[in-house]
């Protein structure tokens, strides 16, 4: 019962702060157009609850994206629409200048964030580790997450992945989760298993399940198409990759049946280890564990300015690298995004790590 309770007043304040954006739009629209008030308040409600229509089914794709879009209007509408109201009863006789400047800023942010979002980059770091019993003198270690591919992060973004990382000639690529967006339909039947298949390693590309493949409750269908992508899907599961070091591919924590990473530990310990976690949620469980090398998304660094000042405190490491002791540490924000495809404080990226192995204690 509370559960409903809280979801109707959530709807009704979401349903409250859509009708002031509306209001606000169409106050100054009407002083260039004029306006039919129920037209405009039933095409404004479909925009304001595209991405729950959209979710109905994928022929309502439409929605999807329009719903995308709409989050923008969202996330800073609640800063400027407020601003923008002070200001024109401050200065009633300025709507018209006031409306330009607030309409300015969006296509601003909009244009902006696209570019960060569809124009990813290749952050590079070097390390170096224990060689405990490895055979191999260095590793360079493709490391990517959160593509969320489906509709906007799409095919030709893929592409742009799959070139940048060849071009770095990886010995291995770890994929950190949230690989589709939800659903894998669009993966599917955009044909994005071949230009995954164009993705090369000497040692193999390897993956691990994300928050949003179990919202998408279609799993099976993810591992078989990743799968047939030769992308090797770890599911609770440790492997020794070329007699040389240990790679962990965990359950992400939204599945609460998944192992501890103390279940994962490798029997023998004298090669270095690997961990993939889709979610950086406690660096003190690795570093005690003794795990060499981990790598994590999910956080996006909040994707959309200031959302990395929620994402900062929630995390201990919500973005970049960081040392524990022998434990090397990485959280990406994401090569993909969630929901609109702008980034604002952030960028979409890779990473290419050099990891140099060396004799004795580093």
């Amino acid at each position: 019962m509370k559960r409903i309770a809280g979801a109707v007043i959530a709807i009704l304040i979401y349903s409250a702060i859509v009708f002031y954006f509306g209001w606000s739009v169409a106050t100054w629209v009407e002083l260039y157009l004029p306006i039919n008030n129920w037209i405009f308040g039933i095409i404004w409600g479909l925009i304001a609850f595209g991405f729950i229509i959209g979710r109905v089914s994928h022929k309502l794709r439409v929605f999807s994206i329009v719903g995308s879009f709409w989050m923008i209007v969202m996330q800073y509408g609640l800063i400027l629409f407020p601003i923008a109201s002070i200001l024109t009863w401050i200065f009633p006789a300025h709507l018209n200048l006031i409306g330009w400047i607030v309409f300015g800023i969006f296509i601003i942010i909009i244009i902006f964030g696209m570019y960060n979002a569809y124009t990813p980059v290749v952050r590079e770091l070097s390390i170096v580790m224990p060689k405990k019993g490895s055979k191999l003198e260095s590793i360079k270690v493709v490391v990517a997450s959160d593509f969320h591919l489906g509709l906007l992060s799409n095919r030709a973004h893929l592409t742009r992945f799959v070139k940048k990382a060849n071009a770095e000639k990886p010995d291995l690529v770890l994929l950190a989760g949230d690989l589709v967006d939800d659903d894998p339909i669009w993966f599917v039947q955009k044909g994005m298993s071949e230009v995954m298949k164009q993705l090369t390693s000497t040692y193999g590309i390897y993956g691990v399940l994300g928050n949003h493949e179990y919202y998408g409750k279609k799993i099976p269908l993810l591992v078989e198409e990743m799968e047939a992508s030769n992308v090797r899907m770890l599911l609770d599961e440790t492997i020794l990759v070329a007699d040389s070091f240990y790679l962990t591919g965990r359950e992400d924590m939204t599945n609460k049946n998944r192992k501890q990473l103390s279940e994962l530990a490798p029997e023998e310990r004298g090669l270095p280890w690997f961990v993939m976690d889709h979610t950086p949620s406690n660096l003190l469980i690795p570093e005690k564990e003794a795990v060499d090398f981990h790598v994590s998304g999910h956080t996006h660094l909040g994707q959309m300015w200031p959302n990395h000042l929620f994402t900062r405190r929630i995390f201990e490491l919500d973005y970049g690298y960081r040392r524990k002791g022998s434990l090397h540490a990485i959280v990406s924000s994401g090569f993909g995004f969630w929901g609109p495809p702008i980034r604002l404080g952030s960028q979409s990226e890779l990473w290419s790590v050099n990891i140099k192995l060396e004799d004795g204690e580093v």
